[in-house]
């Protein structure tokens, strides 16, 4: 027996009448009479005493009856199921973030997430980018977020938002009211560096062709570099993303020239299926990240 031998047998004991289940069922009354004979003869027994105008179960008809309304039943909960699932959203989100990304953009984009997504429970994951590149390719993460691409395998990258460098300094600093800082500027300044071999320090270094800078701090967050700043440790480069979000007293950002472009990639694996989840969440990370932008300009 099949699935539509039982759905237009539960239609006729339902109606009580092989016309209004052919109606039911958008077929015809004929059709609806040869689905019940065929599963009478697999069955092995009769379902239904015909008399003109309509039909009677038989005893054995009513005794089936019963586990095929159960059945349905149960189908009946599964679609529910995809139906809150589909509006309302279930499971888990398992994000990895760096963590300039985690404590700046990365609550934000939650927020919006979970506006449209209440019962969606989202595990979060800080490390660093080559660690986070691991988690994505073997799925033990659904999506990632970094602040350079690993050379992993099975990793797809795709740029999420882009903002150029800009100075920390306290601000009573001699710099603190310039335009845009340059990096003659920074001769003799105590320098709070990015660490060595990372994307971001190559670019940063690359500037200071004749470098000037004392090199006293170095560290793995621009979070960290923004506080060491705010207790008069040095000055240092940093995504402006993280000074906006974490508004220490006491800390000034100029713009550096020339531009250093800080990028933030959202890492997906590559085998990794459509996930509806994933894809609102990257949604919600764009908006975030614009949000941010669009503060700095107001402000």
């Amino acid at each position: 027996m099949n699935f539509k031998q039982l759905e237009t047998f539960r239609a006729v004991m339902l109606t009580g009448s092989m016309t209004v289940a052919a109606q039911q069922l958008h077929t015809s009354q004929p059709n609806v009479s040869r689905i019940v004979g065929k599963l009478e003869a697999e069955v092995g027994f009769e379902l239904f005493d015909r008399t003109p105008g309509r039909v009677v179960p038989t005893k054995a008809a009513e005794a089936l009856f019963k586990d095929v309304e159960r059945a349905f039943i149960g189908l009946d909960s599964v679609s529910e199921s995809a139906r809150a699932i589909r509006d309302l959203g279930a499971g888990t989100l398992r994000v990895a973030a760096a963590a300039s990304i985690s404590m700046s953009v990365l609550p934000l984009a939650i927020r919006l997430f979970s506006e449209r997504y209440p019962r969606v429970r989202i595990v979060v994951a800080t490390s660093e980018s080559s660690i986070i590149a691991n988690w994505i390719a073997t799925q033990n993460c659904d999506v990632g977020f970094v602040s350079y691409v690993p050379d992993k395998p099975g990793v797809k990258a795709s740029v999420i938002h882009t903002e150029s460098a800009v100075c920390v300094m306290p601000s009573g600093h001699r710099l603190a009211r310039k335009r845009f800082v340059q990096p003659q500027d920074l001769n003799g300044e105590r320098f709070i560096s990015l660490p060595s071999g990372s994307a971001s320090r190559r670019a940063v270094d690359a500037a200071f062709v004749d470098d000037g800078r004392t090199m006293v701090l170095e560290t793995s967050h621009a979070a960290t570099i923004c506080r060491m700043s705010s207790e008069g440790l040095g000055v240092g480069l940093v995504n402006p993303i993280v000074v906006r979000t974490m508004r220490l007293p006491g800390v000034v950002a100029v713009a550096f020239r020339p531009d250093i472009p800080f990028r933030s990639y959202m890492l997906r694996a590559q085998l990794a299926a459509r996930d509806t989840h994933a894809g609102h969440f990257a949604s919600c990370m764009r908006s975030s990240f614009q949000a941010t932008a669009t503060t700095s300009r107001r402000g």
